[in-house]
């Protein structure tokens, strides 16, 4: 198992590259390009920015999420060819930096979905919640602009070009079913899965959040038989899924133990969470511990060891903690806190089967302890120049350190 966080780019995540390289275990950022239109081809100059950024702190950029689909490739139309085009260069384009896995989701209109950024829990933190109930009550476009108002960072599946088009695209779908989905995605498959396998990628389509049809409109990426289905639509390695725990686990009726095991070869990429779904319909996101929520995390996370995961794993939404300011879902304390908690089922598991030399501090990957930084001794005109400053402002120059 291969542990990466998502990183939504510089001015538009409460979190750092800097912070990111800190968690233990994390090699690489699960990323996007959020400002570019779902559909339009990625530019070369805006990938290359985030590689070089991630690159500086000694991260990889290796999974990609989301390349976003047109709403016309999901609803067949005739100019989804264009589009199709359009992402057939990104993918060649995000091979050239390393890329190797590209999420992505097939949901209509909507990405995921809930009615409260910052439900309160009994702990004190917050969380996202949904409330079945209240999606049968309010309309698209009401909990649109509640959503569109609660944050002020860009919103995956919400952006406002797809918003302002709300009313146009249900009446787009009207009439459209579970079967005509599964079809135009076999158009895009065929498309796109020779492309990828050219360069090296796979693509991992991601369940939708949550597992069932929303405000009348088809959804596909919701069981064990659906994700089976779509598979076959065009059988290639190329051809995966980003098992996610907590969308599939919204249903308690999925089982996510037996997913894993039934597609392992076809996991390039996962992410881990958990969700405490109530009798009524609702749910809401816990820590990623197991007795925390409904999902059983240690049985998934057994699933995964048994089969030889080598794939890439994320924690994902978290809680809000601690009065950190911050996306929701995205924060950084709670999403950090699920990595250890997976890295300790992990670990138990790898000693079950034998001892952890290999990754004990002092063994032979690691020879020599971290040394202090050399001081450069100052030229005397630094040094008169620096002494002077100090006279004047005894503190200039000292920044205050920030989390």
């Amino acid at each position: 198992m291969r542990m990466v966080f998502r990183w939504f780019g510089a001015g538009n995540d409460t979190v750092s590259l800097e912070q990111i390289r800190q968690i233990p275990g994390v090699e690489g950022i699960v990323w996007a390009l959020h400002d570019v239109p779902a559909g339009d081809e990625w530019p070369m100059d805006k990938i290359l920015k985030v590689k070089r950024a991630a690159d500086a702190a000694g991260l990889h950029v290796k999974v990609v999420e989301s390349v976003n689909i047109h709403e016309d490739i999901k609803l067949g139309l005739p100019s989804r060819d264009r589009w199709i085009e359009n992402y057939k260069r990104t993918i060649e384009k995000l091979a050239q930096v390393g890329v190797e896995v590209i999420c992505y989701n097939f949901m209509p209109v909507f990405d995921w979905l809930r009615t409260d950024l910052g439900r309160p829990m009994d702990d004190g933190s917050t969380a996202l919640f949904y409330e079945a109930a209240r999606v049968r009550d309010i309309s698209p476009a009401d909990l649109a602009r509640e959503i569109e108002s609660d944050s002020t960072l860009t919103m995956p599946g919400w952006e406002p070009e797809r918003l302002k088009a709300l009313s146009s695209l249900f009446e787009a779908y009207r009439g459209v079913t579970e079967d005509d989905l599964f079809d135009h995605a076999k158009y895009f498959l065929d498309e796109i899965i020779p492309v990828a396998e050219q360069h090296g990628i796979r693509m991992a389509i991601h369940p939708d959040d949550p597992p069932w049809p929303i405000f009348g409109l088809p959804r596909i990426i919701t069981s064990q038989d659906n994700l089976r289905r779509f598979l076959a639509l065009h059988d290639s390695p190329a051809n995966g899924v980003t098992l996610c725990s907590g969308s599939f686990g919204a249903n308690p009726a999925n089982d996510i133990p037996a997913m894993v095991r039934e597609f392992a070869d076809r996991i390039p990429f996962c992410h881990i969470r958990n969700v405490r779904v109530y009798d009524n319909g609702d749910f809401i996101e816990t820590s990623h511990r197991t007795q925390d929520g409904t999902v059983d995390i240690a049985g998934i996370v057994q699933a995964y060891h048994d089969v030889g995961f080598t794939g890439y794993a994320r924690p994902d939404h978290g809680r809000h903690l601690w009065a950190e300011q911050v996306r929701p879902g995205y924060g950084l304390y709670d999403r950090a806190m699920g990595i250890m908690y997976l890295w300790g089922l992990w670990d138990a598991l790898e000693r079950q089967r034998g001892p952890l030399a290999r990754g004990l501090a002092g063994a032979a990957g690691h020879p020599e302890p971290p040394r202090r930084p050399e001081r450069r001794e100052p030229t005397a005109a630094a040094a008169a120049s620096e002494a002077a400053a100090a006279g004047d402002a005894p503190q200039a120059g000292r920044k205050e350190a920030r989390s």
